[in-house]
């Protein structure tokens, strides 16, 4: 009779050892995707309202004339945008705290996957919008002779300068959505290695 190893089996300790780590990692990418999704959301509706209440009067031989974010529809696009990001990572957020509330692990592949392709969609969105709205802001302060365009931000700096912080705002959101994407990877293909491994132990049980 061995007492020394009574009731321990060598498989089942490096399983729960492995298990331990699995749940760790888990913890962890969860709290980073919270922190993400809370900055973006955050981030967003900054930039929604730096750019969305822009504006500014300027007096031209008596004329009045009101520099506003809907005179350049890349910046609509950019608000609207911003506005998505904010509304979608609000919602992914509420899922996190929940989950980690609850302790609860995602292991529904259709919810993995929907995930996945939102945070890529959002991705795109918020870089596209920045890039065009960069575009356009290129425009605005330095102009293009060739084609007549005068230097906008010369006769609205307070305009072009509050554009400009919603812009940054933006990029961060940008960069914020496409640093989330390798984190819902993780936790979508995780769950196509955890199906591997029960394969193999149920293989080894039978």
């Amino acid at each position: 009779m061995n007492y020394l190893g009574v009731g321990v089996s060598p498989g089942n300790v490096a399983v729960r050892h492995h298990g331990t780590i699995s749940k760790v990692v888990d913890r962890r990418v969860r709290v980073v995707e919270l922190v993400l999704r809370c900055v973006i959301c955050w981030l967003g509706v900054l930039a929604a309202v730096l750019i969305g209440t822009d504006s500014q009067v300027k007096e031209i031989f008596t004329i009045q004339k009101r520099a506003k974010f809907t005179d350049m529809k890349a910046l609509v696009f950019l608000v609207i945008a911003n506005g998505i990001a904010a509304s979608y990572s609000l919602i992914q957020a509420l899922r996190c705290a929940v989950s980690m509330i609850r302790g609860d692990v995602l292991f529904s592949k259709p919810l993995a996957w929907a995930i996945f392709s939102g945070d890529q969609a959002m991705a795109y969105v918020t870089l596209a919008a920045v890039a065009a709205a960069a575009q356009s802001a290129v425009f605005a302060k330095l102009g293009q002779p060739e084609l007549q365009w005068m230097k906008i931000c010369d006769m609205y700096g307070k305009y072009c300068n509050q554009v400009g912080e919603g812009l940054a705002s933006s990029v961060l959101v940008g960069l914020g959505m496409a640093a989330l994407a390798p984190v819902s990877a993780f936790s979508l293909f995780r769950l196509y290695g955890e199906d591997g491994k029960k394969g193999k132990g149920g293989g080894g049980s039978g």
